[in-house]
C-alpha cells in the first residue's frame, strides 16, 4: 500500500513538472518578441471571454421574431428603412407581412427559456442522480478503499504453491 501511495506522488508530481514547464514562466528576461505574443494571447482570451458571455446571455434570453398580434412592434436601432439582410446582420428581424415596420427588435421567447432551463434542471438531476452510483461503483472495484478486494495472502500462497506443483508435474509428465 505504502508502495501504490509513492507511485501516484511520484506521478503527480512529474504532471506537475510537465505543466510548470509548459507554461510560459514569468521569471524568463522579456523580450519585445514574447510581450507581442502575450498581448495578442491576452487579447484572443479576452475574445473568447467575450464570445463565451454572449453565448450564455444568449442560451439565457432567447429571443424570437414570430409576432403575435398584442405586440407592439418596436423599429430597429440602425434604422427602419434598410434591408432584410442588414436587418439580419444587425440581430434585428425583417417585416415579412404587411406592418408598416420594414425592420423591428426581436422578442423574448418565454416559451423556449421555460425549456431551456427545464432541460437543464432535467440534465442537472440526471447527473446527480447518477453520481452516487458511479462513485460507489467505482469505490466499489477499487483495492485500495475497498479491503474486500485484496487477494488474501493465506490464499495467494495456497494458489502459488498449487500452481508451482502442478507445473512441477507437468515437467515430470512424458512428451
Amino acid at each position: 500500500m505504502l508502495r501504490e501511495g509513492i507511485g501516484t506522488h511520484l506521478a503527480w508530481n512529474y504532471v506537475i513538472l510537465i505543466l510548470l514547464h509548459n507554461i510560459n514562466s514569468s521569471f524568463t528576461s522579456p523580450t519585445h518578441h514574447t510581450l507581442e505574443k502575450n498581448e495578442v494571447a491576452a487579447s484572443k482570451l479576452i475574445m473568447k471571454l467575450k464570445d463565451t458571455s454572449e453565448a450564455l446571455l444568449n442560451f439565457f434570453r432567447p429571443l424570437t421574431c414570430r409576432h403575435k398580434e398584442k405586440q407592439s412592434l418596436v423599429p430597429c436601432h440602425v434604422g427602419e428603412s434598410i434591408n432584410a439582410t442588414e436587418c439580419l446582420e444587425n440581430r434585428c428581424c425583417p417585416s415579412k407581412g404587411s406592418y408598416e415596420l420594414k425592420c423591428y427588435i426581436p422578442f423574448k421567447d418565454n416559451l423556449q427559456l421555460t425549456f431551456r432551463l427545464f432541460l437543464l434542471g432535467a440534465i442537472g438531476f440526471l447527473i446527480l442522480g447518477c453520481l452516487p452510483f458511479c462513485c460507489c461503483t467505482c469505490l466499489q472495484r477499487s483495492q485500495c478503499v475497498n479491503p474486500l478486494q485484496r487477494a488474501n495472502k493465506k490464499k495467494q500462497q495456497i494458489v502459488q504453491n498449487e500452481r508451482a506443483s502442478s507445473e512441477e508435474m507437468y515437467r515430470l509428465l512424458p512428451n
